[in-house]
């Protein structure tokens, strides 16, 4: 096969390179190699017209707000993403402020401002305070399976509500009061799914949930938007070096291909978009979502990849979570709120309601979001799941958006419930489906359980020990990270610096396809 492409890459010396998406990963990576002698001949191919993956800003109800990433978790000196924000000067004072910096958080979650009842009642604080020190226990206890030969359950969730069991026996209090507890404990498993993209965290497991770790500092957003961010790494690129609507359709690798440009020159890797254009390459660098991946799999590679490799990418578990923004006449908070924390009374950790979920749905909400900059905007999320539907296939996706604006039109009298019948109904909305993109740039994979392939996914993944991703709370600053690392690149090499675990794992993510060949000096 030979290259359809327009014309022939620059005339720079060194192997001519390809990144294969524009995300957080795909730029960082195409910064590091720019800045390298070794690496002029390079291009990033982007499938849609825009670059930053799920790193989105945008100008709504009169400022601006994030359709996806939100805040970068641990802004120290030990996370690529806040050294890049602080050098580009994105960040407010207070953010950069040391004593900002030195804040231990142990990577929960901060306490709700207020937490309501379902009934409408104020729900005390102190009960709140003692079921979130029981949880996030709990959870600090799973990160201790790591390095063990045999975790007691395939599951946090399991774990978790095992633990609960044992806690909840010796309760003392009056049957009301107990399933108040179990109904606090529920909304805070709300949020670890939130935080671990999940509807259920008996599909994480347990043996790698240690791999989560955190870095120091209070978790802080961008004033101009998360998508500054990217803008500034875009700038800092040569011109033209992005390519945009150029999907990928196949990467052929593991051959040698011939461009009449470069004529006697051999290409080991072909990449195919889906308008026939073809790019001949020296190494590919594919940072595409591993959703793409795994919806792509058999068509994506060719020839495919081996099965024990092809089998991890299949198992490893993906989720989907979705952001409603609210705009109301006047807040029905307090001006120094910031989180208000939902809690339905009849719910528990320990009973299973997923055959009934897309009826209650609503129940996985985590609360309202508090946006600090706008008066009157909140956000909610939740998992994609917790609409009660999946996103495979054409129908299910019409389901999912109707039972997003079914969650829209019913807001109103949610919380109108929980703020004792005051109705409240918002102003106006804005839905974020983060799964209907047909790339998956904004959906987060996560160590799935039963962790059914671990042989696999250690021929698959690349554990090195990188000081940047080892330390790393969220995808955003690991993707970066990984995005940059560039020892150990080959000849004739597909390598794969986007994310397969959400639970941050501190994977150098990369797939090696070839074998034999020479490493790139310098």
């Amino acid at each position: 096969m030979e290259s359809s492409g327009g014309r022939a890459e620059g005339s720079g010396r060194g192997p001519r390179v390809l990144v294969v998406g524009s995300g957080i990963a795909g730029l960082g990576a195409a910064q590091r190699l720019c800045r390298h002698p070794a690496f002029q001949q390079l291009r990033v191919l982007e499938a849609t017209a825009r670059a930053g993956g799920r790193i989105r800003s945008e100008r709504g109800f009169g400022g601006v707000v994030e359709l996806g990433a939100h805040w970068i978790h641990g802004p120290s000196q030990g996370n690529p993403v806040f050294q890049l924000a602080a050098k580009y000067q994105l960040l407010g004072e207070k953010d950069l402020s040391e004593e900002n910096q030195l804040i231990e958080t142990g990577g929960h979650v901060g306490l709700p401002s207020v937490s309501y009842a379902s009934s409408g009642v104020s729900v005390s604080r102190e009960l709140v305070v003692e079921m979130a020190s029981l949880f996030y226990s709990l959870i600090d206890q799973t990160r201790e399976f790591l390095h063990m030969a045999d975790a007691p359950v395939p599951s946090v969730g399991e774990y978790l509500k095992k633990e609960i069991r044992q806690h909840a026996a010796g309760w003392t209090e009056d049957e009301e009061t107990r399933k108040l507890k179990l109904a606090i404990l529920n909304s805070f498993f709300n949020v670890e799914c939130c935080v671990s993209g999940t509807h259920s965290m008996d599909l994480v497991a347990l043996a790698p949930f240690g791999e989560y770790t955190v870095l120091p500092g209070l978790d802080c957003t961008f004033p101009g938007g998360y998508q500054g961010l990217t803008n500034c790494i875009m700038a800092s690129l040569p011109e033209d070096v992005i390519v945009f609507n150029k999907p990928v359709k196949t990467i052929h690798w593991n051959g040698s291909f011939q461009e009449a440009l470069s004529p006697g020159e051999r290409f080991p890797v072909l990449v195919e978009c889906e308008d026939r254009t073809c790019f001949p390459a020296h190494h590919v660098i594919i940072t595409v979502p591993l959703g793409f991946l795994k919806e792509h799999l058999d068509t994506f590679f060719e020839p495919p990849l081996p099965p024990q490799k092809a089998e991890a990418i299949r198992k490893i578990g993906f989720g989907t979570s979705n952001k409603i923004f609210l705009e109301f006449e006047e807040p029905f908070w307090e001006p120094d709120c910031r989180h208000i924390q939902v809690v339905w009374e009849d719910t528990s950790p320990l009973e299973d309601v997923t055959s009934g979920l897309q009826h209650v749905w609503f129940k996985k909400l985590i609360g309202f979001l508090v946006l600090p900059s706008f008066a009157y905007v909140c956000f909610l999320s939740f998992s994609e799941e917790a609409s009660g539907v999946s996103s495979e296939g054409a129908d299910s996706l019409a389901l999912v958006l109707l039972r997003i604006q079914q969650c829209i039109d019913s807001l109103g009298g949610i919380s109108g419930g929980f703020l004792g019948g005051i109705p409240r109904a918002p102003q106006s909305a804005d839905n974020r489906h983060w799964g209907l993109n047909h790339c998956r740039d904004r959906q987060k994979p996560l160590v799935g359980s039963p962790l059914v392939c671990l042989r696999s996914l250690n021929e698959l993944v690349a554990w090195r020990a990188c000081s940047i991703s080892k330390k790393i709370f969220t995808e955003i600053p690991r993707k970066l990270g990984c995005g940059g690392y560039r020892r150990n690149l080959k000849h004739g090499s597909v390598c794969n610096w986007e994310t397969i675990f959400k639970l941050d794992a501190v994977i150098e993510q990369h797939i090696l396809l070839s074998q034999k060949s020479k490493p790139i000096s310098g």
